[in-house]
C-alpha cells in the first residue's frame, strides 16, 4: 500500500485491499490536508510503520474519520498509530463497535475543526448502510464510501466473483450506482432524495469513492444518474 497523490497538496489516496464473503477487491483511504497543514485520515486502511511513515511526512494528523457503517474496521490501527488524533464516526457505528473510542458523531454540520473548508451530509432514509458525504472546498472534490461503486474491466484487483455478481445479477459494472445494499434498504425514500439533493447542490467537478475507479469527468451528472432511481420518484 503506498499514497499517492490526487490532488497537489491537498488530497492523496491509499487502495487496501478487502474481502466480503465470497469477492475480494479493493477499498481507499483518502488522506486531506486542512488549510491549517494538519491531516485528516477518511476512512483509514490498516495503518503499518511503512503508511504511518509516508502520512507523517505530509503533516501531523488530527483526524481520523470512520464515514459510514461499513468503514470503520481499520479505525482502530490508525488510533494507535496516530494517538494524538481526534476519531469522528458515522452515526451507527458506537452500535457496531461499543469498543472503540470516538471523539464525535458525524452528521449534517461540520465540527469546528473543518467547517468552511468541508461540507458534509448525514444521509438519511436507509435501512442498512449509513453514510456521511463530504465536499472539500477548495479542490472542489466529492468524497463518498458507498453511496457510488463504479466497478469496470479497467478495476484493479476485482475477482471474478466480484465481476459475475456485480456485471450479470446487479447490473452494475460499468454502471455507476450505490452500494446494492443501499438499493435494498431504502426506507425513507422522500428522506434519501432529499439527501442526495443536497450533496448534488454542491459545485463538485471530481468524485472520490471507495471501491471503484475514481470520477474525474462530468461528476455531477454522473452522480446525479447513479441516484437517478430514487431521485425521479421522490
Amino acid at each position: 500500500m503506498r499514497l499517492t497523490p490526487y490532488v497537489a497538496d491537498q488530497i492523496w489516496l491509499c487502495p487496501y485491499p478487502i474481502r466480503l464473503a465470497f469477492t475480494r477487491f479493493e477499498a481507499r483511504m483518502t488522506v486531506v490536508r486542512l488549510a491549517s497543514g494538519e491531516l485528516m485520515l477518511h476512512s483509514p486502511c490498516n495503518i503499518t510503520s511503512t503508511v504511518a511513515e509516508e502520512i507523517s511526512l505530509l503533516g501531523p494528523v488530527a483526524h481520523i474519520v470512520a464515514p459510514g457503517n461499513f468503514h470503520h474496521k481499520y479505525a482502530a490501527t490508525a488510533q494507535a498509530a496516530f494517538p494524538g488524533a481526534k476519531t469522528w464516526i458515522c452515526p451507527g457505528i458506537e452500535r457496531r463497535r461499543p469498543g472503540l473510542a470516538y471523539d464525535g458523531l458525524l452528521g449534517d454540520v461540520a465540527p469546528a475543526d473543518w467547517i468552511g473548508e468541508i461540507d458534509q451530509v448525514l444521509v438519511q432514509g436507509t435501512r442498512i448502510m449509513r453514510e456521511v458525504a463530504m465536499f472539500h472546498r477548495a479542490s472542489r472534490t466529492l468524497i463518498l464510501v458507498d453511496l457510488i461503486e463504479n466497478f469496470t474491466d479497467a478495476t484493479p484487483h476485482t475477482g471474478g466473483a466480484l465481476k459475475f455478481w456485480f456485471k450479470y445479477v446487479l447490473r452494475m459494472w460499468d454502471n455507476p450506482r450505490p452500494a446494492p445494499e443501499y438499493r435494498m434498504g431504502w426506507s425513507d425514500r422522500h428522506a434519501a432524495a432529499k439527501s442526495l439533493r443536497r450533496i448534488l447542490a454542491w459545485d463538485f467537478q471530481q468524485i472520490v469513492l471507495s471501491h471503484g475507479d475514481l470520477i474525474d469527468r462530468n461528476a455531477r451528472a454522473v452522480a446525479a444518474a447513479a441516484w437517478n432511481g430514487i431521485l425521479e420518484r421522490w
